[in-house]
Parts: C-alpha cells; sequence; structure tokens
C-alpha cells in the first residue's frame, strides 16, 4: 500500500512529471533545490518510483498531468 503525498509533494510530483529541473522547481516554489531534492525523493520512496518515466505514468494515469 502507497503511503499518501503531502500537497507540496503533490505539486513536486507533477512539476517533474512535467519534465521541469529541480532548479526550476526550487525557483518556481520559491524554496531550495536541497528541499526539492528531498520531496523527490520521498515521493519516489512513497510511490515505489524506480524513475521519472513512472512518476509521468503515474501522474498521467492519475489525471495530474495531460498526455
Amino acid at each position: 500500500m502507497n503511503k499518501p503525498l503531502t500537497s507540496r509533494e503533490q505539486v513536486i510530483l507533477v512539476l517533474v512529471a512535467e519534465g521541469q529541473t529541480n532548479k526550476v522547481i526550487a525557483e518556481r516554489l520559491g524554496i531550495s533545490i536541497r528541499t526539492v531534492e528531498a520531496h523527490r525523493a520521498r515521493v519516489m520512496l512513497k510511490l515505489r518510483f524506480q524513475g521519472v518515466v513512472d512518476a509521468v505514468k503515474y501522474a498521467i494515469r492519475s489525471g495530474l498531468i495531460k498526455p
């Protein structure tokens, strides 16, 4: 069973799935790159993703982004 994502982790997931870099995400959200990396790592761990492709597939299937 997957652990639920926080609202911030959901935002990070969407931006990662859209192809944004950690630097761009950090600038857009007004947080540090290290904070983005931490959120991103937690998302990957919670959802048991192996890479960005898994994040993109999940985001599309969940309706978070459009293909």
